[in-house]
């Protein structure tokens, strides 16, 4: 591990992380609580704070992810930030001298942002943390991550409530700046050798969907993450209910179960980095599976408070094992000059299928019962197993490190 952090690449991407994600948590829930206090809790201005948030990914992932290929990484990283810095000032500017609906543009330019932002980090551990670090890397990464869901939340209403709007957005544009200066100190990109006839943006992005379907792993990945996305979408909606109707608490108390995921989450990424170099991705990805399905199922069937407790905990717990094995086949299986566009394929495939089965979860709850509903998303996590149990007889990959010189 202290190999790692002798890593400046590692050292930088996580300095980077903490500060982004300082900032997204601040902007969040200053918006979220924001747009509360002007309208009242009104429904459907809030949901149009997720939809600022989610419909760049249907939009601009695949394109961005594109352009991602053909970019340097680290100087697409620093654009990004500070554009994200800047646009969240001149909203500010709006907001304060125009209207208070602006506030729903700082999320939606930063979330189209960071479509670019995010696959360009992924090319830059692709480029520089050497193969057998990779997924201790990836363990480090998604337990910063972990972390902030539960200390985020906290952070972002404690700044809000205590300095008030404008204070948040400037805490989130420093946030923004402080991430571009760590990533600027780093050396510069190498050049990459051009082609002699440069390919089209439409060639390149034949190419990538290509890649995807030609690559076996990434194919039953992106079917992983179809079947995973839809029981995510099926039940998220619903956990309330898993207070109300399963355990009679008040609807206040969904927030310990959740806070006791979010640990669950931190305790699982340090478990994981403990032994990234011995379970190969592969395995990590169908534990984490596994463990998710039979934690949704007694969730959903539980109708005492410790054991729904215990099924948030060990979700948590293995939560990690599925984020840290799928970046992980990612990085491995994927050439570094196609990075951008596969995870421009793939995550909108996740997201999209969530999103399906959000939307029809409340009529779902209308004519079936709450155990069914969870018991189908335990089911359907146990299908995207499958697709992935085909891997466990991979040798482990050279696919994606053909060619490549890591390092």
């Amino acid at each position: 591990m202290s190999g790692l952090f002798q890593n400046r690449y590692v050292r930088a991407i996580l300095l980077s992380g903490l500060f982004l994600q300082i900032g997204i948590w601040v902007r969040n829930f200053a918006i979220l609580l924001y747009v509360m206090d002007h309208t009242g809790g009104d429904p459907l201005a809030i949901s149009m704070i997720s939809v600022a948030e989610y419909a760049p990914i249907f939009l601009f992932s695949f394109l961005a992810g594109t352009f991602v290929d053909r970019w340097r990484p680290k100087r697409t990283m620093v654009w990004c930030d500070l554009i994200s810095a800047i646009s969240v000032i001149a909203v500010l500017l709006t907001f304060i001298y125009g209207t208070w609906k602006a506030v729903f543009f700082v999320t939606l330019i930063s979330a189209i942002l960071s479509q670019f932002s995010q696959p360009a980090g992924m090319k830059l551990f692709k480029l520089h943390v050497p193969a057998e670090q990779l997924q201790a890397g990836m363990s480090m990464y998604q337990t910063l991550f972990a972390i902030f869901m539960v200390l985020g939340p906290i952070l972002g209403t404690f700044v809000f409530q205590s300095f008030g709007m404008v204070m948040s957005m400037v805490v989130t544009s420093l946030a923004f700046m402080l991430s571009a200066l760590v990533l600027f100190f780093l050396p510069a990109d190498p050049v990459e050798e051009k082609a002699k006839q440069p390919s089209t943006l439409w060639a390149d992005m034949a190419s990538g969907m290509r890649y995807v379907r030609e690559n076996r792993v990434l194919t039953l990945i992106g079917l992983c993450f179809l079947a995973s996305g839809l029981a995510i979408g099926l039940v998220q909606p619903l956990s309330i209910f898993l207070v109300t109707e399963r355990l009679g608490l008040p609807k206040e108390s969904l927030q310990w179960l959740l806070m006791l995921q979010g640990i669950g989450m931190i305790a699982g990424g340090g478990l994981t980095m403990s032994f990234a170099k011995t379970v190969a991705p592969q395995k990590l990805l169908i534990i984490g599976m596994l463990g998710n399905a039979i934690a949704l199922a007694v969730a959903g069937l539980s109708t005492h408070l410790w054991l729904t407790l215990a099924a948030q905990l060990f979700s948590g717990l293995l939560l990690p094992c599925i984020q840290i094995g799928i970046n992980t086949l990612l990085l491995k299986h994927t050439e570094s000059a196609f990075i951008g566009r596969v995870n421009g394929i793939l995550i909108p495939m996740y997201t999209g299928s969530m999103v399906v089965t959000m939307s029809v979860a409340g009529m779902a709850k209308e004519h079936f019962s709450l155990v069914s509903i969870f018991v189908l998303a335990s089911l359907l996590f146990i299908v995207g197993t499958l697709f992935i149990m085909p891997l466990t007889r991979m040798q482990e990959g050279k696919q994606g490190e053909r060619k490549e010189q890591i390092g």
